[in-house]
């Protein structure tokens, strides 16, 4: 009775605590960075510099770069319900559009709903009934198949960066050693897991109440190393799609970095989007923008085609699949007949 009550009162806490974030703080922070942006570029760019901006990003002359954008849009997508229905197979077979569906569903729900939770419960809506908490494990290996070649590649970003742009005033070399190490450490914790998960899987089996419900893990004991290799190199073909957007963004708002240069800042840019604490989905595009305002300008002084590079991705990437997958959650029959 008692544990049923402070259960009671530990929910209502969590949705008060959801109800803050999602409608106040967030918000909040959006207006917070979208001012500290405006500021910036209203001192360093008219209002006519920043239509001329866009005007020519949108010209019949750069038709063929936004095709190309949105082409990688949906080989980004589908290497990821490629991969999805990959891991799907352990627990139920899934046909590559239904895969599709899952994945663009998840991106609605990830709008509403914070810290990925949002994204597995898209997916698993797509699973039968009894294979749903089944399936959750496996969108984790997904996830942490990403993680690992985004935190890889952050650090040969990282080391870049801390080799050639030392002498720039305000950078702080301890921080950088720092986050650097944090960094290292997370990414080897994450390939024993990546790379062991069916040990890991055993070993957690023995506790007793994992080892009630080790129906919902079984399906990580057999991974070998081939497969999870698989997995993994699905992951790095996604993420060399979204260095090359970024290539063909930057070009297309006139933001001239060396490739070299993009490429290791963009390696950096997703390291900090993904060890930054998950903030809702409205101030999300206030913090891509600051953040790519702030890094990529070490290399470019062009900040108003840096902050609509960013806000051009994320519509890419993110607003137009979410809007996709809202049309395939209408159909969705969360519970049969009985």
């Amino acid at each position: 009775m008692i544990f049923g009550v402070r259960l009671k009162n530990f929910l209502l806490l969590n949705k008060r605590y959801k109800i803050l974030i999602n409608y106040i703080a967030g918000p909040l922070l959006f207006l917070l960075l979208a001012w500290s942006i405006y500021t910036k570029l209203k001192d360093q760019y008219t209002f006519s510099q920043i239509k001329e901006i866009v005007g020519n990003a949108f010209s019949n002359n750069h038709q063929h770069l936004i095709i190309y954008v949105l082409l990688l849009m949906c080989a980004n997508w589908s290497i990821e319900a490629f991969k999805w229905k990959i891991l799907m197979q352990r627990v139920q077979p899934v046909s590559f559009f239904r895969a599709c569906k899952a994945v663009l569903s998840g991106l609605s729900f990830s709008l509403f709903i914070p810290n990925g939770v949002g994204d597995y419960i898209g997916r698993t809506l797509y699973m039968r009934e009894g294979n749903r908490l089944r399936s959750v494990p496996l969108n984790v290996i997904g996830s942490i198949s990403q993680l690992i070649v985004t935190l890889t590649t952050g650090v040969i970003g990282l080391f870049y960066l801390k080799a050639n742009i030392l002498h720039i005033e305000g950078l702080n070399i301890y921080w950088l050693n720092g986050l650097l190490y944090a960094v290292i450490a997370a990414l080897i914790v994450f390939l024993l897991l990546f790379f062991k998960i069916s040990w890991f899987t055993v070993w957690f089996e023995k506790i007793p109440f994992i080892q009630r419900h080790r129906i919902f893990v079984q399906s990580l004991e057999q991974f070998d190393i081939q497969q999870l290799t698989h997995i993994l190199m699905l992951s790095v073909l996604r993420y060399a799609v979204f260095i090359i957007q970024y290539f063909i963004v930057f070009r297309l708002f006139n933001v001239n970095i060396p490739i070299i240069q993009a490429a290791f800042a963009v390696s950096v840019l997703f390291l900090l989007l993904a060890v930054v604490p998950a903030v809702p989905s409205i101030a999300e595009l206030g913090v891509r923008s600051e953040v790519s305002r702030q890094l990529f300008g070490l290399f470019s002084a062009n900040a108003a085609g840096i902050v609509f590079s960013a806000a051009f991705i994320w519509i890419i990437n993110l607003i137009i699949p979410a809007l996709a997958g809202t049309i395939f959650i209408t159909g969705i029959k969360l519970f049969k007949k009985q």
